[in-house]
């Protein structure tokens, strides 16, 4: 696994969310209370950009069709067969990092 910076904690306070890129792939980064997660940054639906929707606790609603998911699962609010791809996130210091898995 590798771990890269993608944020500073400051960057991302409790109750947003910011797009970031990490190796290649566009990352959505939600901060809900404290902690973070991470989802592909595309929504499966028409690639819209779920680091720019709105969260409400821990639910992201992409801002094109208004899919929603669980930013700490990646379940889809109302397709329980949909789960969307996350990343592992950790805190060093005041970086916030997500893992990619290496070819």
């Amino acid at each position: 696994m590798n771990w890269i910076t993608i944020a500073q904690v400051s960057d991302c306070p409790p109750g947003s969310s910011r797009e970031c890129i990490a190796a290649g792939h566009i990352v959505a980064l939600f901060n809900v209370d404290g902690q973070f997660y991470a989802l592909d940054g595309l929504c499966p639906h028409q690639g819209g950009p779920l680091g720019k929707g709105r969260l409400t606790g821990c639910v992201v609603t992409c801002p094109w069709h208004g899919f929603q998911f669980d930013v700490t699962s990646g379940q889809h609010q109302t397709s329980k067969s949909l789960v969307h791809a996350s990343f592992p996130v950790r805190v060093t210091g005041d970086e916030v990092q997500v893992g990619i898995e290496e070819p």
